[in-house]
């Protein structure tokens, strides 16, 4: 699919992608009022099914993050299974049979408003556009950046703000120039945060160690997901600060995300990682997260959702 030939759902029903447009003077464009929230719908060729995948922990994210923006009449007005419909409704309108990402966003529906939020008028935009590679899924080198992690107390980190991937840009537009595919954040303590669409875990001793939820990184879904399909495979994990230094000398590195997927890192301010190769554990946990998506492997089967 093309999303510019797609249908979305766009503040009160569905029309083209093409007519889906806001004002130049509106509030997400002049001040980054928006939250989101995006995930993956995989297509299981042998199936020929679709599955949505933690749509409900997606929404349940999506409502947290309006509140913490305070974007109240979202968080009073919208129930779950309204979303729910929506989205399945439009992943039917569009006849999807591939995988795709659907992005899901709530914004402050007003035209120069000024930086006000609390009892403006929210909105809700759901579009589908393929899933491609965000990152190349062979794997990735890095840096990690010169731009410090917006910490938690200025903009929220545990919640999607549009405006705050301003600072992800800056992170990203420096990897690229310098000759490297992502970047790799710390915070203000200078203690790896994540990249700048994903989480980051590294592998050491055997050991899975990804930053605890108080290092300004986002709670990532798909970093959720990494550590139950982790406790299953009987991987040991732990969440806790990690060192920059600690990415030099790690066993295995990789991103994760509903975009990235798992992406392994195989090098990090030009200092390989290991023997330059994905590793084991996240061959491992790339394959298990594959068969969750679609449908095949039933151990977490209430995160998945067939679209009919």
């Amino acid at each position: 699919m093309k999303y510019t030939d797609s249908i979305c759902y766009f503040r009160d029903g569905f029309l083209s992608a093409k007519d889906a447009n806001l004002n130049i003077a509106s509030s997400p464009v002049l001040y980054g009022l928006s939250v989101y929230t995006v995930f993956a719908a995989t297509w299981n060729k042998s199936t020929k099914e679709l599955y949505v995948f933690r749509l409900k922990d997606h929404f349940k994210r999506l409502k947290n993050s309006a509140n913490i923006m305070d974007f109240d009449s979202f968080v009073s007005d919208w129930t779950y299974e309204k979303f729910e419909k929506i989205v399945l409704e439009l992943l039917k309108r569009n006849a999807v049979e591939e995988n795709v990402l659907v992005r899901a966003t709530v914004f402050i529906d007003e035209i120069a408003a000024g930086t006000k939020i609390h009892g403006l008028k929210n909105s809700l935009s759901v579009y589908a556009y393929p899933m491609g590679e965000i990152l190349p899924r062979n794997g990735i080198h890095a840096c990690v950046s010169s731009w410090q992690r917006t910490a938690d107390n200025a903009i929220p980190s545990r919640a999607k703000i549009n405006g705050s991937y301003a600072n992800a840009s800056l992170m990203k537009n420096e990897a690229l120039l310098n000759g490297y595919d992502e970047a790799i954040s710390v915070d203000k303590n200078g203690h790896v945060c994540e990249g700048t669409v994903a989480n980051i875990c590294i592998v050491r001793d055997g050991q899975l160690i990804t930053p605890d939820p108080a290092t300004d990184i986002l709670e990532g879904i798909t970093r959720d997901t990494i550590l139950r399909l982790s406790e299953m495979a009987k991987i040991p994990t732990i969440q806790r600060s990690i060192a920059r230094s600690e990415l030099y000398v790690a066993e295995e590195v990789f991103m994760c995300g509903s975009s990235a997927q798992i992406t392994p890192v195989l090098s990090i301010d030009r200092r390989q990682i290991a023997d330059g190769k994905s590793g084991p554990i996240t061959e491992k946990l790339k394959a298990l997260l594959g068969q969750l998506q679609n449908g095949s492997n039933k151990n977490f089967s209430e995160w998945t959702q067939k679209v009919v």
